[in-house]
């Protein structure tokens, strides 16, 4: 019985074994290439696949996803002999298993070189200026070229990317101290924008305020104009109408010369020839006999005479000795003229009054 049991055994375990053998489960989104004696017979697709066991192998495990694919920095020469490092990133997706296996030995190599030989096609014709400009035109004729190329081998090419462009040291710092000095440049440019724009404003600010103030001491001006035309016109009017007699007029005549000499910048003083008859009338003012009588002479002591060496102006002679005089001395003259000839005429009054 026992020994019927052990081959019954062996036939059992040669039997699972051969299940398992021709049994492939394929996961979704891979694909199995399946020979036959060494000949390509079939791709499994995703779910349970049946195979002969020992006549047929499994040779190839494919992933159909999109799958990413970083190259190495690879030099590469500019149209302009500068040497620059780029790096790549490359997106492709597996479109047929077969052609992917049998047609490449190894599509991720051939991707890779094909991807340096187009760059340098490319940058070659481009000098470094534009090759760091032109990114986008560069992905887009390496896309196009790797897509055609790899179309035979069931791949798909979806994206072809330039991560990175590594010009050489010297260059890099020679286009820092220009972007260094473009930076300069703009903030020196918008600087002096700035600076016009606050004169213009400043200057029309200065314009404006210049145009009010004139406009008000122009209004004050006129103000004050009107105010002085009316104050004459009622001084004018009162004059006329209390009908001042000439007396009044000669005194108040002989008031107003001591204050023109008080400006500060009468140098010359000239009195007028009106001032002997302005002296008189005011002389006359005090009796009505002054002018009948003789004047006494101003009498001065000797001992006055010698502390006081001015000269005293007769009434002929003095317009003409203060017309030579400076403004001062000539406004003290005539003030000191009229005191003479106001007491002179207040004497006489009174002589005139005792003979009476």
């Amino acid at each position: 019985m026992d020994f019927f049991l052990v081959p019954i055994i062996a036939a059992a375990i040669l039997v699972v074994f051969l299940v398992i053998m021709m049994v492939r489960i394929v996961p979704q989104a891979h694909r199995f290439n399946v020979e036959r004696f060494g000949r390509y017979r079939v791709t499994l697709q995703p779910g349970l696949n049946f195979i002969i066991p020992l006549a047929d192998r499994v040779r190839d495990k494919l992933d159909i996803r999109e799958q990413v694919f970083t190259s190495t920095p690879q030099p590469v020469i500019t149209e302009d002999n500068l040497v620059v490092h780029i790096d790549t990133v490359l997106y492709y997706q597996i479109t047929d298993p077969r052609a992917a296996a049998y047609e490449v030995a190894n599509y991720l190599q051939a991707i890779d070189q094909l991807t340096v030989t187009t760059l340098r096609n490319l940058i070659g014709t481009m000098d470094l200026e534009r090759t760091l400009t032109s990114r986008e035109a560069i992905n887009a004729q390496l896309r196009s070229v790797l897509d055609e190329a790899t179309g035979k081998w069931g791949i798909r090419v979806n994206r072809v990317e330039i991560k990175a462009i590594d010009p050489p040291g010297t260059i890099k710092e020679a286009m820092e101290k220009q972007m260094r000095a473009e930076r300069d440049k703009r903030a020196a440019i918008l600087h002096a924008e700035g600076e016009r724009q606050s004169r213009i404003l400043t200057a029309e600010g200065t314009r404006q305020q210049e145009i009010l103030l004139a406009q008000g001491e122009q209004q004050a001006r006129i103000l004050r104009a009107d105010g002085e035309a009316q104050a004459i016109e009622r001084v004018f009017q009162a004059v006329h109408a209390n009908d001042a007699d000439p007396k009044l007029l000669a005194y108040k005549y002989l008031e107003t010369l001591p204050a023109l000499a008080n400006g500060e910048n009468s140098t010359f003083f000239v009195i007028p020839g009106e001032f002997t008859e302005a002296i008189r009338t005011v002389t006359t003012a005090f009796g009505d006999h002054s002018e009948s009588k003789p004047r006494p002479e101003p009498t001065t002591s000797p001992d006055h005479a010698g502390a006081d060496d001015t000269p005293q102006l007769g009434r002929d002679e003095g317009p003409r000795q203060l017309e030579s005089m400076g403004s001062t001395q000539a406004a003290d003259e005539a003030a000191r003229s009229a005191e003479i000839a106001v007491s002179e005429a207040k004497a006489e009054a009174r002589a005139a009054q005792g003979g009476v």
